[in-house]
């Protein structure tokens, strides 16, 4: 039952550890050491939360996040919202990719700007031509490239005695870049590309057994609802295990050492080298390309998702690139964009970080929203979140918009 339920919150919660991810964690670990470990603990049962009511709302509506929104929303708002989405998605995708192609030339010693165009290609032609099935079985065995930070960790060895305390023991920042760091964690592992994903995933998967209609999607059974909590517990452990193993081998090296400035995702990956030797510096630069893998069509799909859902548009990977022609546009553009970004010099660790800002500062505003959908008895076709569940997703909005407002005021 376990192994059959496994599915779209496995790929989910393991596409939250993107490049821009492992940049965040790197960073963090890199800069404050093991000082927010804690904060991995405290983010699995927040972030299982969030995906789970996204899960729902998907599940039981037959419909995505973007479409439920609009029925419940004015225009203007969720324009707001999915213009957000997307520029903060083609930002990350950019700065995704510019990581993957470091980390390969790392590996093979070939220039990265040609590796940024073949991955880039290779990424857009699956997306396109293989069937949501296709891509979602490749996606799950992605995910094994996570296993790749535990292994680095214990590869390096550490003072387990500090790290426990570390991790129990929550040590709030004090500075504004600490809070920003707090921030860019949160946006990064709670991220808003992953809400409008989540739900979308639930409806192609409802879409693959042949329910094709609204009528067909709405309402799941409670065995349903089950089977998808356990597998968004399971997908978002692991993120949040990779995240831990992250930031302690960077702090356990980097930080250490007084390597506190990582310039690029090859950087970090480096510097780990003279400190915990070739195996776990190839095993952390391995990490970043798997999941670059994972992550850039969870990206680009979320974006084109919200569009299609917005603006009516025929939508949905299971369809062939003439059948939806302005959902993969999207697809499309963002990964070009993203392309180009490269080839302007952008500091990838840098876009990367503020990506993570930026989504951690939007985030709690479509938190909000969803908490509403999610409670809305009509839209959600009798089935509406917990009241445990509802309460948890809220203290997540209280908690980020406290981290986003000390950012600035601290």
């Amino acid at each position: 039952m376990l192994l059959k339920s496994l599915g779209p919150g496995v790929i989910t919660g393991a596409a939250d550890d993107d490049p821009s991810g492992i940049a965040t964690y790197s960073v963090a670990g890199a800069q404050l050491g093991t000082k927010l470990l804690w904060t991995s603990l405290l983010t699995w049962p927040l972030m299982a939360a969030v995906q789970f009511m996204c899960a729902r709302i998907g599940m039981v509506t037959g419909q995505g996040l973007a479409g439920n929104l609009k029925k419940r929303f004015p225009a203007w708002l969720l324009w707001a919202f999915i213009v957000a989405l997307l520029a903060a998605n083609t930002i990350n995708i950019g700065a995704d990719l510019a990581g993957m192609a470091d980390a390969a030339q790392m590996l093979s010693g070939v220039n990265s700007h040609l590796f940024v165009v073949g991955f880039a290609i290779l990424i857009s032609w699956a997306t396109i031509r293989l069937r949501y099935n296709q891509i979602a079985n490749v996606l799950k065995w992605l995910v094994l490239a996570l296993f790749a930070y535990p292994i680095t960790a214990f590869v390096v060895g550490t003072d387990w005695d500090r790290v426990l305390r570390d991790t129990v023991v929550p040590s709030l920042p004090h500075t504004r870049a600490e809070w920003a760091m707090l921030v860019a964690i949160l946006g990064t592992t709670i991220s808003p590309y992953l809400f409008f994903w989540q739900a979308s995933q639930e409806v192609e998967e409802e879409k693959a057994a042949g329910q094709s209609t609204l009528v067909k999607r709405r309402g799941a059974t409670d065995q349903e609802l089950q089977m998808r909590g356990i597998d968004v517990g399971v997908g978002t452990f692991f993120s949040n295990l990779a995240m831990f193993f992250i930031i302690l081998t960077t702090a356990i090296t980097l930080n250490r050492h007084g390597i506190t400035n990582i310039e690029t995702s090859r950087q970090a990956a480096e510097a780990l080298r003279p400190f915990a030797g070739n195996f776990a510096a190839t095993l952390f630069t391995i990490g970043i390309v798997g999941v670059g893998f994972l992550a850039i069509p969870t990206l680009a799909g979320s974006s084109a998702y919200a569009f299609a859902e917005t603006f009516g548009w025929r939508q949905g990977l299971d369809k062939k690139l003439k059948q939806a022609r302005s959902f993969y546009a999207v697809i499309l553009l963002s990964t070009a964009v993203g392309v180009g970004m490269d080839f302007a010099h952008i500091n990838p660790v840098k876009a990367l970080y503020w990506t993570a800002v930026i989504n951690g500062l939007l985030a709690p505003f479509i938190l909000v929203a969803i908490l509403i959908v999610a409670a809305d008895k009509k839209l959600m076709q009798g089935q509406p979140s917990s009241r445990l569940g509802w309460a948890v997703v809220a203290l997540t909005t209280v908690a980020m918009f406290a981290a986003g407002v000390a950012m600035f005021v601290v």
